[in-house]
């Protein structure tokens, strides 16, 4: 079957997903549906007590078995500590057969691997998978299909019942006896939980690790005792140091410092930019670039921001500090210096859930409320669609994350990405592999001009005259061949590995399995 996005979608794979075809980013407005339940072990008894010693000793309370799913939230990013401690213990005990569904999964997650290898994981649903696991997906090793999901579709998978989380492990940087849990108040604090709140509502079990026990009652909670089963104290639960890593640092590459320029002076010659404007931005350095130049836009122009969204860096904070925005709200927290601000400044700060956030099959998320997004993405084809997902080498190496969904909600959606990826051309005729649709994108920045989605009209006209230096799609695509010839496609097996799931549970595209090579670390 051919979808939306124009992708060949295996009849297979719809029968053994249950899925349908993507069918378009609006086609399941206003769908109905009933929400999931999670089984609940009341607590009547105040004697009760929920402090278990051992990770070992609260698997055996919560009655691991083969063939479970058990899930996990990347807040911690690269220095979670969390799920290696967790599958560690699990494989010990023997138990196979289990699906992972994880906000995030990256190199922290490495030594997983071989439990993929042995049996012992046969799923996986995420954002994302980054490092090893992303290469074992890619090799065929994961026994099931992987599924790629956006942050909104994976709380509407749980949420709608579509995926059951039988036990649900949350890293709680402060805890009470009792089960509340906070982002900070430790001493590896990570800002906010909002991945983990719909995990704690709707899995059957929900063990909160923390390695700060502090007196009762832990409140304002994050995640409240009443969906909390058990409390396990270790010595460290993560790193907030790796936090940061990788694509959330800040950029001195000139390059990506044009694009920013680009996309100020783009956002600045819209409508959209006046005064109580909403934005969100990706964490790519040149997206980060963006919104330093953006502030001082602001300052010279006596503009301030409404609120700013999502996963929340250092430059976005400043903004706070210098009196540019009303309110942050936050879904995570990419540096130090953002963990930092929502302490420092709790009024200023929202910590709202990953539904509240992005989820399509609820009645209205903060991505719907977007004047302007900023993204970044490995490729990008003559018809907008962006590919976040799969490296131009075919392997799985990035994530969803709130890619479609922003992409989806915001009034004007904008990508960045250089021309060219080292030798390989951003810009191409298709991409490797479709993750944020065309439709929902509507410019694209690059280190050699900018491209305006013909759709948007209105976007082409507001920048006319100004010096950008507009182009086509294709125009674009034209200079990254001229440069470096156009690429041979992938060279793919048969096997599907993966499925790009959109945000509103329809298949995108399909991943096929690569020919084992020699990876280099």
């Amino acid at each position: 079957m051919i979808n939306a996005v124009g992708r060949e979608i295996p009849e297979e794979i719809l029968k053994i997903t249950g899925k349908e075809a993507y069918q378009g980013a609006k086609a399941k407005d206003n769908y109905e549906f009933i929400r999931g339940a999670a089984k609940i072990h009341a607590m009547v008894d105040p004697g009760r007590n929920k402090l278990v010693e051992s990770i070992r000793e609260v698997l055996e309370k919560c009655g691991i078995r083969d063939g479970m799913t058990i899930s996990f939230h990347h807040h911690f990013r690269e220095g979670d500590y969390v799920v290696n401690m967790v599958m560690e213990e699990i494989h010990k005990m023997g138990i196979r057969d289990l699906s992972i569904c994880a906000s995030s999964l990256g190199k922290a997650h490495d030594p997983i691997v071989p439990m993929i290898e042995d049996g012992t994981v046969t799923s996986i649903r995420s954002s994302g998978v980054r490092g090893k696991i992303g290469e074992a997906i890619s090799t065929g090793k994961l026994k099931n299909l992987a599924v790629m999901c956006s942050h909104g579709g994976r709380v509407r998978a749980i949420e709608s019942g579509e995926v059951h989380i039988d036990i649900a492990f949350i890293g709680a940087p402060s805890a009470d006896e009792y089960g509340n849990l906070k982002a900070n108040g430790g001493k590896s604090n990570c800002g906010v939980l909002s991945y983990a709140m719909a995990d704690a509502q709707y899995a059957d079990k929900v063990v909160a690790i923390t390695d700060t026990l502090v007196p009762f009652p832990n409140v304002p909670a994050s995640i409240s005792m009443t969906n909390v089963d058990y409390v396990v104290v270790v010595d460290e639960i993560g790193n907030p140091a790796k936090i940061a890593t990788g694509a959330a640092k800040p950029t001195t590459d000139m390059r990506k410092l044009r694009m920013a320029d680009y996309c100020t002076q783009f956002v600045i010659n819209t409508p959209y930019f006046k005064d109580g404007f909403s934005y969100q931005t990706g964490v790519g350095g040149a997206s980060i670039a963006s919104t330093i130049s953006l502030a001082e836009e602001m300052e010279k122009r006596g503009i301030r921001m409404g609120f700013g969204v999502g996963g929340l860096t250092t430059p976005m904070c400043s903004l706070l500090e210098r009196g540019l925005v009303d309110v942050l709200v936050d879904t995570q927290d990419f540096d130090l210096g953002a963990v930092e601000s929502i302490q420092k400044h709790p009024d200023r700060h929202i910590e709202i859930s990953a539904s509240e956030y992005a989820n399509p099959f609820n009645k209205g998320a903060y991505v719907n409320k977007l004047d302007f997004v900023i993204l970044a993405a490995l490729e990008v084809d003559i018809n907008f669609n962006c590919n976040v997902v799969v490296g131009s080498d075919g392997v799985i190496t990035g994530a969803q994350g709130g890619h479609p969904d922003t992409a989806a909600g915001a009034k004007c959606t904008i990508v960045i990405a250089p021309l060219l990826q080292g030798r390989i051309p951003a810009i191409c005729t298709n991409v490797t592999t479709v993750t944020t649709p065309g439709e929902t994108v509507d410019v694209v920045i690059t280190d050699y001009g900018i491209a305006i989605n013909p759709k948007r009209q209105d976007l082409i006209d507001c920048v006319k005259n100004t010096k950008l230096p507009v182009f086509t799609i294709e125009e674009l695509r034209d200079k990254a061949y001229a440069i470096t010839g156009e690429p041979d496609p992938v060279q793919f097996g048969n096997r599907i590995v993966g499925i790009i799931e959109s945000r509103d549970g329809t298949v995108m595209d399909v991943v096929r399995e690569i020919k084992p090579y020699e990876f280099k670390d």
